[in-house]
């Protein structure tokens, strides 16, 4: 029911995928107990994940589109590009290590680091840290966190985080914000008292 949630279609459609997906070597269904991708499909999905935020790198840094604006640009772009193209252009960008949202760019050997975070709603009042990533990659929710100064890199403290039912208090690059905490779960933090922690 996840699938059919997140993909908006009709749950047949997704349980023909899935058999479809099955029967090339790609996914393993398990009964009750949901789907996992194969080696072979994880080794697939990972370089589509490449493309993509490596075209997403192209649309922003060479092109200088709006972060909010790339996502979906990106997953007709992410086509296009070759293995012959791919690797000049993570070069010509400079060997990006994230896509502009923060998320981390696959490695040409397949390989994904991501930084140990939590999201901003998990920090308690009167702590810190650096945003790493948004996990929510929506256009509405980018435009609305950009207006915020809410990006990667931006040191961000919780200055009240008091009850589930209320906005948080925030001071970013200076400036204090509320922002709701159906937005604030998306922006991943590495907080001060965090230590270290690469994921592989």
């Amino acid at each position: 029911m996840e699938l059919v949630k997140k993909l908006k279609v009709v749950p047949g459609s997704v349980t023909n995928t899935i058999e479809n997906l099955e029967k090339r070597g790609l996914v393993i269904h398990e009964p009750y107990r949901g789907v996992k991708l194969t080696e072979k499909g994880r080794s697939i999905a990972i370089n589509v994940l490449r493309r993509h935020r490596l075209a997403e790198r192209l649309l922003t840094d060479f092109l200088l589109l709006d972060w909010s604006e790339v996502h979906n640009a990106a997953c007709k772009l992410e086509h296009a590009l070759s293995p012959k193209i791919l690797n000049p252009l993570e070069n010509a960008l400079g060997n990006p290590k994230t896509c502009p949202h923060g998320n981390p760019i696959p490695t040409k050997k397949g390989k994904l680091v991501e930084i140990e975070t939590k999201p901003l709603t998990d920090l308690n009042s009167g702590e810190g840290g650096v945003i790493v990533r948004i996990a929510n990659e929506k256009p509405d929710t980018l435009k609305i966190l950009g207006r915020l100064d809410l990006l990667p890199e931006s040191n961000v403290k919780v200055e009240r985080n008091e009850s589930l039912t209320t906005p948080l208090s925030i001071l970013v690059n200076g400036k204090h914000h509320a922002i709701e905490r159906k937005l604030a779960i998306h922006v991943h933090v590495k907080s001060s008292n965090m230590i270290g922690g690469e994921i592989e």
